[in-house]
Formats: C-alpha cells, sequence, structure tokens
C-alpha cells in the first residue's frame, strides 16, 4: 500500500468543437462585464475576429511574448487599468496565458483562457516571469484560470511544427508527474493517459493537420498533463528548461522537447517504476529513446544550438542548473548536468 495525500484543484473546463461560442456566457458567468483579451501579435486578428460584436470585450493588448517579461507585464497592466477591465480573456498559448496570470497576480482580476496550443499553462497556478535575464516561477492559487474554454477547431491551424513541440513540452510536465516527490496515483494514471494520447495523435497530426480526432486527443493530452503540471512539483527538466530559456531567450517548446530525453536518461536509473509506467504510455521502447525519435518524427529540432544557444552558454548553464535545484530523484551533480546539456546542444542522442 501506498499512503499520499491528493489535493484537488478547482477546475471549469468546457471541452468541444465550436466552444469559443460560449466566451460571452463564459464573460457573464464571472461576472464581468469589461474583459480584457490578450493575444500576442501574431494572433491578434484571430482573437479579434472570433470576439467580433462581443459588447463584453472593452479592450485588448497584443504584446504577450515568451517567458512573461516583467516589462510587457507593466504594459498590459496600464491597459487594463485604461480599459477598466473586470476580468481577462487569454487567447493563445502559454505566452498569453503567462501574461495573464501574471496581469491577475498583481489585480486579483478572474481569467478565461482559451488555449490554442499544446501547453497545458491554462491548468496550473504556476507563474514563470523573467526580469534581468533571469526566470523565476512561482505557485498560488491567484493566478489558476477560474475558466477554460477547450475548443479543439481552433487547433486545426497550428502548424505541424509548433503542434509537435507544444506537445512534447506538455508530455514534459506529465513525465515529470511519473516521478515527483510529491506524487500520487491519481496523478500518476492522469500522467500515464495524457502521454499515451499525446504521443500517439502528434505522428497523426503531423501526417494529417486537419484530423480532428488526432487534435481531439491531443487537446484532450494536454488538459490532463496540465492538471499534473498544476498538482505536483517538477524536477530536473524543468529546472534546465526554465535556466535555459531565461538565461538565452530560447523558444520555450523546443528548449523542452530538447532537452525531455536527455533529463529521462539522466534520471531513469534512480527512478524505474516511473520509468515502466513511461515505457507502457510510450508503447513498451526505452523511454528517453522514444521521446527522442518522437521530436524527430514531428519534425522538431533536435540541437539547442539550432534554436539559438551559444556553445559558450553550456558552462553557465551548468552553473546556474545547479543553484538552488528543485527536489529531484537522481543528485543534481554539475559534472552529469554539463554532460546532458552539451548532449542536448550537440542535438546528440542521450546517454
Amino acid at each position: 500500500m501506498q499512503d499520499f495525500v491528493y489535493r484537488g484543484l478547482p477546475a471549469h473546463v468546457i471541452f468541444g468543437r465550436g466552444t469559443v461560442a460560449r466566451l460571452g456566457e463564459a464573460i457573464a458567468e464571472l461576472g464581468g462585464k469589461r474583459a480584457l483579451l490578450l493575444s500576442t501579435p501574431q494572433q491578434a486578428a484571430q482573437a479579434q475576429a472570433l470576439t467580433e460584436g462581443l459588447e463584453a470585450i472593452a479592450g485588448s493588448f497584443d504584446g504577450a511574448t515568451m517567458h512573461t517579461p516583467m516589462e510587457v507585464t507593466e504594459k498590459a497592466l496600464k491597459v487594463a487599468d485604461e480599459a477598466k477591465a473586470d476580468c481577462l480573456v487569454a487567447f493563445g498559448g502559454g505566452s498569453t496565458i503567462g501574461l495573464a496570470k501574471a496581469i491577475a497576480l498583481r489585480t486579483d482580476l478572474p481569467q478565461i483562457a482559451i488555449p490554442t496550443t499544446y501547453a497545458g499553462s491554462e491548468m496550473t497556478p504556476i507563474l514563470g516571469q523573467t526580469e534581468g535575464g533571469r526566470k523565476t516561477t512561482l505557485k498560488s492559487e491567484k493566478v489558476l484560470p477560474e475558466l477554460v474554454l477547450y475548443d479543439v477547431e481552433l487547433t486545426l491551424g497550428l502548424p505541424v511544427g509548433m503542434s509537435g513541440t507544444s506537445g512534447i513540452n506538455a508530455v514534459a510536465h506529465a513525465v515529470e508527474g511519473l516521478y515527483a516527490q510529491d506524487t500520487n496515483p491519481i496523478m500518476r494514471m492522469m500522467a500515464a493517459d495524457g502521454i499515451a494520447k499525446l504521443t500517439k495523435a502528434l505522428p497523426r497530426i503531423v501526417d494529417a493537420p486537419q484530423d480532428i480526432e488526432a487534435r481531439s486527443d491531443a487537446l484532450y493530452g494536454a488538459w490532463l498533463c496540465g492538471m499534473v503540471l498544476g498538482s505536483v512539483g517538477m524536477a530536473l527538466h524543468h529546472k534546465l528548461c526554465h535556466t535555459l530559456g531565461g538565461a538565452f531567450d530560447l523558444p520555450h517548446a523546443e528548449t523542452h522537447t530538447i532537452v525531455l530525453p536527455h533529463a529521462v536518461a539522466y534520471n531513469a536509473p534512480a527512478a524505474p517504476e516511473a520509468m515502466a509506467l513511461l515505457s507502457e504510455a510510450l508503447g513498451g521502447s526505452d523511454p528517453a529513446q522514444a521521446l527522442y525519435d518522437l521530436g524527430r518524427a514531428v519534425r522538431a529540432p533536435a540541437a539547442l544550438k539550432d534554436v539559438g544557444m551559444p556553445e559558450d552558454g553550456i558552462d553557465k548553464a551548468a552553473d546556474m542548473a545547479v543553484e538552488n535545484p528543485y527536489w529531484n530523484p537522481r543528485p543534481i551533480e554539475r559534472g552529469g548536468i554539463r554532460a546532458l546539456i552539451a548532449r542536448a546542444w550537440a542535438g546528440e542522442r542521450p546517454a
């Protein structure tokens, strides 16, 4: 028998096709009358088109960007104040949802998240923010969105490359949930199902981007993986990705995709039960090698050098990774971490 503690997070989720049409109803349910619409510059036109004619949208801010820089949050706060916003609508992926969380942390404004990627941030009380080239994270239920609208149709236009990296980013949340210090049978069940759904769906999406069933499985899997991320602690993989992303301004999902197989290989000897569950979810393969191959199957970059990390950053990243490390099933040793980062930088197979 395993002793454990399970604490469920509050969640209101609407999942299906065409659910974005219920946004007005969702705003009203939160008591909102003057919503601020948030997006990235790239998704601004789509966000505006989908909310056109909705009287409850009182203003918009389309400056969301990855890693939630403090200076962007300050600009968005001014727009929210000018619009007299009483709630937030985040349309997009982790960058936009992260911005909404940063605003909510400072204002207590309720949030509606409309995810268009598989990042999973919408299901977590976790906020990562960047200031002065260093990314820090905090955990607070103040930043957990009150309502999430999952609309499978909004993911049909997600480019194949972004679908793959965003999906593997979600898989990373569940992988670490399998061996988290505070994991439990409920989270392991969700993690295994989320990993299996996503890893089977992503190659199908590469072959047929408009396959609505594959898109539905991927979005459902991302929801489960996000729940895991929000419910239990993370470990080495997330520490490394936050370090690399904040220090070198690397793209979030691509960084997770590249690092995950190497982090799994590092932790595998210390987490045999988790690796057995992960292998089963991946169809019986060696987990680290299967995740590396999945990256190639979805046409994702294999090397950190290909997404902007300089070679002379390897030692800096290793030093930062061992500062205030997250709990991890295997001790964090600089030599091993440096070797891991070097392999990920070069795009080599995990060892």
